[in-house]
């Protein structure tokens, strides 16, 4: 067993989980409370990791770490020596793409919180700061754990983004309910798993690579094919098919996230 990987790998979640949990809550805080009415653009910006091609992510990772972007040329200066194929290169890298895990599940817990104790707490003249961390928080622990749970585990087994940034350096029938009243009443959530599940094939590139290998019409998927592009130096070719598959999974996250929450409904007075 390789003992220095796997340690590699454990350092690297610990550190992920724990940048993940300073940023997570205060953005999931952020849109659960928040009145904008555009919210659910950055719900979807922040659900792309779940259908984006890990392979995408990690050219846009590496270019704008890169030591042509402001980022990668500042850190150079600071520390001396580049953000590519380093472990903090590979920790930007996993926190982007682990945000989802981490901070989907602290705004379903926060969403959960019954706003008579929020409003109670205001009246009696408590900020937001302090009822949030004497009233949410503590009705939140389930859903906290869960995403600490799933960030440490998400990125503890990541290989596409690591690959890309970090390189490889050593009474009625239950049958009739279900059809007559549970289906009708799940289309909406139905849709959202059909579409999600669509799009996260798509991109699809760990097991596709694991399984069905690298051959040209056969099993070479559009994931693997920005990969190779990278490897040959082909940033052009690579650049135009992640700009496409990023622009067709922001589409399918904005326009589910839309569906679910009805933004389009003007609430009643």
């Amino acid at each position: 067993m390789d003992w220095t990987a796997l340690w590699l790998s454990v350092r690297l979640a610990t550190a992920t989980t724990a940048v993940l949990l300073a940023l997570g809550i205060p953005l999931a805080y952020w849109i659960v409370f928040s009145p904008w009415r555009w919210k659910f653009l950055v719900e979807a910006i922040v659900a792309v990791p779940l259908v984006l091609p890990p392979t995408v992510l990690g050219f846009y990772v590496l270019i704008a770490i890169g030591p042509l972007s402001p980022v990668g040329r500042a850190y150079t200066r600071i520390a001396g020596h580049g953000l590519p194929f380093t472990f903090e290169g590979l920790l930007i890298a996993s926190v982007l793409y682990s945000m989802p895990f981490a901070v989907q599940p602290f705004s379903a817990e926060f969403a959960s919180v019954d706003r008579r104790l929020l409003e109670a707490s205001w009246s009696l003249g408590v900020s937001r700061i302090a009822t949030f961390a004497h009233v949410v928080l503590p009705l939140s622990v389930r859903g906290l754990v869960t995403g600490i749970v799933l960030s440490f585990a998400h990125t503890l087994g990541e290989f596409g983004v690591v690959l890309m940034v970090g390189g490889n350096l050593p009474g009625v029938s239950r049958i009739a309910t279900f059809a007559r009243v549970v289906l009708p009443l799940s289309v909406r959530g139905l849709v959202t798993g059909i579409v999600l599940s669509f799009a996260h094939t798509l991109g699809e590139f760990g097991v596709v690579l694991m399984v069905g290998g690298n051959l040209p019409g056969v099993t070479r998927t559009v994931s693997i094919s920005i990969y190779d592009a990278v490897q040959a130096l082909d940033y052009r070719s690579a650049s135009q098919t992640s700009l496409l598959l990023l622009i067709v999974s922001f589409v399918i996250l904005a326009s589910t996230y839309s569906l679910q929450r009805s933004v389009w409904i003007k609430p009643r007075h």
